[in-house]
């Protein structure tokens, strides 16, 4: 368990790098959504390296069979969290954008827990639950401020 939460951790340090080198390349590139695809290029060829070199097997056609049309729009949300970040980051600052990010992302984990949605395990909310996230928000206005 300490593991994964190390992995996370260090997927949460990956974000405030990520938005960062993102707004430079905005920056080099001139507009957000061409920075983004740009990101998105490189992402995918790191992909594609990955998966040929570790030999997993790829089977997107049966996988498209199987599959509900949302399973497949993870990518199209990355995309617009990429462009979000390359506009609104620079305005907010760093730890701003990311207390903020990470509020989202608290509020809305807390209802995808509570009915189970996209193949979480569900898991109520509780008044717990409510506080810890309460206490997130309060941070993003301490940060903001």
């Amino acid at each position: 368990m300490i593991g994964f939460l190390l992995l996370a951790l260090l997927a949460g340090a990956m974000l405030s790098v990520q938005t960062g080198v993102n707004v430079q390349l905005r920056a080099a590139v001139g507009e957000p959504v061409a920075a983004a695809l740009a990101s998105f290029l490189v992402g995918t060829l790191g992909l594609v390296v990955l998966v040929l070199l570790s030999r997993v097997p790829v089977p997107i056609a049966t996988a498209w069979q199987r599959s509900e049309w949302w399973q497949w729009i993870g990518g199209l949300l990355g995309a617009c969290y990429i462009v979000v970040a390359i506009v609104v980051a620079p305005r907010l600052g760093a730890a701003t954008f990311i207390a903020v990010v990470v509020a989202g992302q608290m509020l809305s984990s807390l209802v995808l827990d509570h009915y189970g949605w996209v193949g979480f395990a569900e898991h109520p909310v509780s008044p717990l639950r409510l506080l810890g996230a309460a206490l997130i928000v309060g941070g993003v206005v301490l940060v903001q401020r």
